[in-house]
């Protein structure tokens, strides 16, 4: 069977969030989005802790599932955590993701932060001074069947390569503890290829996760995996990953990277944005005002690959998608938050199942039948990765075009229903 898994975001418990992400709210858009697995997010912090020991119930080893909902999504105990310490003389800010089997692990985890100090109600994602090694630790005693996973592996600022505060791999990181490390998340602004230039990232697992802030964004990216139900539990789901298994690790779900808002390299106040050749160029400085530009992930990239073509040879396979809000809201010209575009968006689930169900299995024939125009020939343009793209910049979101030229110049797109 197959279980798609967004195993990184946040509860409304988090800084910068919606108030919407309850567990409920996570479940119903998971459903929307076709996803089967889901991280709980935040459980260092004692609200939400809560909320999930007693809005929960393990039905599979490790799983969860809501009490008020026997089709619940299964959850799996994930959340993030943020590093910020001094190591080698230098200032370091990493992100890592962090996963238990149970609450017991939790609960112990937890226990060994707050004797360090560190203070857990402040976020959902806690600030702390420990280094990654340390924090690895503190989980692989707690359960050695924990996860310990870099978020967002090469956003500039807070991820273990980022260009600013991060490493030149997981060895300086992590130390003795590096063995245990046995995947990262790409994030939004790299995929695949880009992270198979770098041959000591061969060993690796690739994660693609929505690191969603608000429901809606949920499963923008995600991964795949094929199980027999029977068989699902924590420890087979992080066996696969563990072992890099593609035989149940079908593929990972991207967005497409230049999406991503640290792709390039820019200024944005001076909206200059630039390849890594032209950062060259330019001396890693501004253009217009001279001040240093922010190095994106396709140039940090650049600087940590050591093959100038990615080698595919025994990794896992990836599909790049679009959302399917923002094909409908490029087809119909508006923003992919008008009332026009979200009541086209909800009564195509309705007819479909689900989005994924539409963006990754329906036929152009079913495509064509879901009531909008020139919606087929997009979802199929993107499965070609027939796109144009904008690449997003400091802190910038990219754009995808998924229209062609011809399709452009059709001024007005009729729904059929």
């Amino acid at each position: 069977m197959r279980y798609i898994a967004d195993l990184h975001l946040h509860s409304r418990f988090s800084r910068a969030c919606s108030k919407d992400l309850t567990l409920s709210q996570l479940n119903y858009w998971a459903k929307i989005k076709g996803l089967g697995i889901l991280a709980t997010a935040d459980w260092t912090h004692p609200g939400w802790l809560k909320e999930l020991k007693s809005g929960l119930k393990e039905t599979k080893p490790g799983l969860f599932q809501l009490n008020d909902d026997p089709d619940s999504v299964y959850f799996i105990l994930g959340t993030e955590l943020s590093c910020i310490y001094s190591d080698q003389g230098k200032v370091r800010r990493l992100h890592l993701c962090l996963y238990a089997p149970s609450f017991q692990a939790v609960d112990k985890i937890i226990s060994c932060l707050e004797k360090r100090g560190v203070n857990l109600k402040s976020d959902g994602r806690p600030i702390m001074g420990l280094s990654a090694r340390e924090l690895a630790k503190i989980a692989f005693d707690a359960d050695s069947r924990c996860l310990v996973i870099p978020a967002h592996a090469w956003t500039p600022w807070f991820s273990v390569f980022g260009s600013y505060s991060g490493y030149d791999s997981l060895e300086q990181c992590f130390g003795e503890e590096a063995k245990n490390i046995y995947a990262i998340e790409t994030g939004l602004s790299s995929d695949p290829p880009m992270n198979w230039q770098v041959s000591a990232l061969d060993k690796l697992t690739l994660l693609s996760n929505s690191d969603a802030h608000s429901p809606s964004n949920l499963g923008r990216e995600a991964n795949v995996f094929e199980m027999d139900s029977k068989h699902l539990s924590y420890d087979e789901l992080a066996r696969i990953i563990r072992e890099k298994d593609r035989t149940h690790f079908l593929y990972t779900i991207e967005f497409f990277p230049e999406e991503g808002k640290y792709h390039h390299d820019g200024h944005a106040d001076c909206k200059v944005n630039l390849t890594p050749k032209d950062t060259k160029k330019h001396q890693g400085l501004c253009p217009v005002c001279r001040k240093p530009l922010t190095i994106g992930v396709l140039n940090r990239v650049s600087q940590l690959a050591d093959r100038n073509q990615p080698n595919s040879a025994g990794q896992i396979g990836y599909k790049s998608l679009v959302p399917l809000a923002e094909i409908i809201a490029e087809i119909l010209g508006q923003g992919k938050n008008t009332k026009k575009v979200l009541a086209l968006y909800f009564e195509m689930i309705k007819k479909a199942g689900s989005e994924f169900g539409i963006l990754l299995d329906s036929s152009e024939k079913e495509l064509s039948e879901l009531g909008l125009e020139k919606l087929a020939d997009c979802v199929m343009n993107v499965r070609l990765g027939k796109i144009t793209p904008v690449a997003g910049y400091d802190g910038i979101y990219g754009t995808i075009s998924v229209l062609s030229e011809a399709q452009k110049k059709i001024k007005k797109q009729k729904t059929l229903f």
